[in-house]
């Protein structure tokens, strides 16, 4: 190679761009990244395949904002976003969002710039033993060699080494083989100089990149994935054999005989309802579980799984996705008179009460559906259902030609739109205002169990953190979700509901870069001042008022309208049905925050 064609060039960069086409040609396009030094030759290749019209690369200055939007973006396109961080503690903020896409086996691909081998231990400036730091919840993980050569023309050993290196970590994020879909870690040591020219073979035209996403199909493992040489240190996850499900079988083929219930927890999607459909069987959908609909479904659940006379008398619960939100479902799926049945799902396996059934995928049998069984379920169901829906106008008062008759029904109508919110009202109107073309996130707050007990059944997308349910990235996951769900000028708009302590714990995802298209969202918070989930628990039995309100409620006096003007969101304060209707519904554009206030 002659020196014109190696001037400006750089191993590190040669090594990025090899890695980064092979992601790209496998259908990755969404980049998050925290900018950094050690990360330099990653960033710019990114960027420049950015300007080629390749990717989209998403500008985070917060690495466990980063994290979480490329979580996000996972949770709603199935496919994983890579994120590019430097060396040291930046590297250490990605494990939240790593142990939530563990848990809730969503696609996950980190590229983690690091110092090179021999600076480790030795006292070296911003370096630390990153090898390993997720191997407990990571698919893959592997310490990639330091790049030492220029390519060039793209074939040459270092950068057929990068490429199936890319291959194995997008095969293993999204689970094909053995195990379920999640995180995955390649960390990436580079020596200086650590960026040059990009290398001119990896610069591809926008119409070369289009040809090849149409071809590509991300899911299906590539032949040369295999195992790597040995100069590269590779990790085999934090599953337990336990935990990886074997080769897919036929379904488990379930007769209708035993009294049933149908779970849905967070993830369970669309199936659940189909099997309880199927087997004429009460559907017990969480709100966050993508299955709250159809005619099977059971409204007031709690309540119900309590009453001795229906939820005492279950045999047999099925089980899809993660349930979290009750303890009424917690104590059914403990008793150990209760045959679980549960569809292997992300995370670790369900099985508390020492007996429960794992299968691979689950069918109905054939046989007279216990229509006796669903219908005193279908009848308590309809007794417990909550209405929210305002009271409709009075007409013929409001026509009335009696000043008495027309005054009263305009004096009713007045109280109704100034009737203050409180939660259940709350819940209702953002449900009421989101469609399927929209995307709904719950945080971990007390507002998702408000949700869960007094909604309706409604077929819409809706995301929640629960596979560790923290409340930690619920506004960052919420944007990844808009990026994803957004992106080739689709309709709809994300709507993420969370309470006042969830926005500050999240709230440097409030930053967005001028330079990226803004995404459609409103963020609704539901702001009581403090953390009052706390109220409806045994330490409220057990603590103090004056320990409680310091280390538990936390009370904050944060002006939510003074964060909003800081990072450039729109703000509105509503404290009415009627506004809060108007703020939801009307035509949004960019994000906008919007708070109602609460009492404790």
């Amino acid at each position: 190679m002659s020196g014109s064609d190696t001037a400006g060039r750089a191993p590190a960069t040669d090594a990025a761009a090899a890695l980064l086409q092979r992601l790209l040609e496998r259908g990755v396009t969404e980049i998050v990244l925290s900018p950094g030094s050690r990360s330099q030759a990653l960033a710019l290749a990114a960027a420049e395949l950015e300007h080629q019209g390749a990717l989209r690369v998403h500008v985070r200055i917060d690495e466990r904002v980063a994290g979480f939007t490329a979580l996000g973006i996972g949770r709603e396109s199935g496919l994983p976003a890579v994120v590019v961080c430097t060396s040291g503690t930046a590297v250490a903020n990605l494990l939240p969002a790593v142990l939530e896409a563990h848990h809730s086996a969503v696609p996950l691909l980190l590229l983690t710039a690091d110092r090179p081998p021999e600076l480790r231990g030795v006292g070296a400036n911003q370096t630390t033993r990153q090898p390993g730091l997720f191997a407990a919840a990571t698919r893959f993980e592997a310490d990639a060699p330091v790049p030492d050569e220029l390519d060039p023309d793209g074939t040459g050993a270092q950068s057929v080494m990068m490429r199936r290196l890319a291959d194995e970590a997008l095969d293993a994020a999204l689970g094909c083989g053995a195990r379920p879909a999640g995180p995955v870690h390649l960390n990436l040591p580079f020596r200086e100089p650590l960026a040059g020219a990009l290398p001119p073979w990896a610069v591809p035209t926008a119409a070369a990149v289009l040809a090849v996403q149409d071809q590509a199909d991300p899911a299906a493992p590539t032949e040369d994935a295999a195992a790597l040489s040995g100069a590269l240190y590779q990790g085999g996850g934090g599953i337990g054999e336990s935990d990886v499900p074997p080769d897919a079988e036929d379904p488990t083929v379930l007769e209708r005989g035993p009294r049933t219930v149908v779970i849905a927890g967070a993830g369970a999607g669309p199936d659940a309802e189909r099997i309880a459909h199927e087997g004429g069987w009460p559907l017990i959908a969480e709100i966050v579980s993508g299955a709250r609909f159809g005619r099977n479904l059971v409204h007031g659940y709690r309540e119900l799984l309590a009453d001795p006379a229906l939820g005492g008398r279950v045999q047999r619960a099925v089980v899809l996705g993660h349930p979290t939100l009750s303890r009424e479902v917690t104590a059914l799926l403990s008793r150990t008179d209760v045959e679980v049945i549960a569809r292997r799902g992300p995370g670790e396996p369900l099985n508390l009460n020492g007996a429960t059934t794992a299968v691979d995928e689950i069918a109905v049998g054939t046989g007279p559906a216990d229509r006796e069984w669903l219908g005193e379920w279908m009848q308590a169901s309809r007794a417990a259902a909550v209405d929210l829906s305002p009271p409709a106008p009075d007409a013929e008062g409001l026509a009335s030609v009696v000043p008495a008759q027309r005054l009263g029904a305009i004096s009713a109508e007045l109280d109704v739109l100034r009737a203050p919110l409180d939660r259940d009202v709350l819940v209702d109107a953002v449900w009421r205002a989101t469609w399927p073309h929209d995307r709904l996130v719950f945080g971990s707050s007390r507002l998702v169990r408000v949700a869960d007990r007094v909604l309706g059944g409604k077929k819409v997308p809706v995301h929640a953190n629960r596979g560790l349910a923290g409340i930690d990235g619920t506004v960052s996951t919420a944007l990844g979700v808009a990026i994803a769900s957004q992106s080739d000028g689709r309709a709809g708009v994300t709507r993420v509901l969370l309470g006042d302590l969830t926005l500050l714990h999240d709230v440097g995802a409030l930053l967005f870069p001028a330079a990226e298209d803004e995404p459609r969202i409103q963020v609704i918070v539901g702001n009581d001042g403090g953390g009052t989930i706390f109220d409806g628990l045994e330490v409220a039995q057990v603590a103090g008022p004056e320990a409680m309100e310091r280390v538990l409620y936390t009370p904050h006096s944060a002006r939510l309208e003074h964060l909003a003007l800081a990072y450039g969101w729109e703000y509105q304060r509503v404290t009415t049905r009627a506004a809060l209707d108007q703020a939801l519904t009307s035509p949004a554009g960019g994000r906008q925050l919007i708070e109602v206030p609460l009492p404790r």
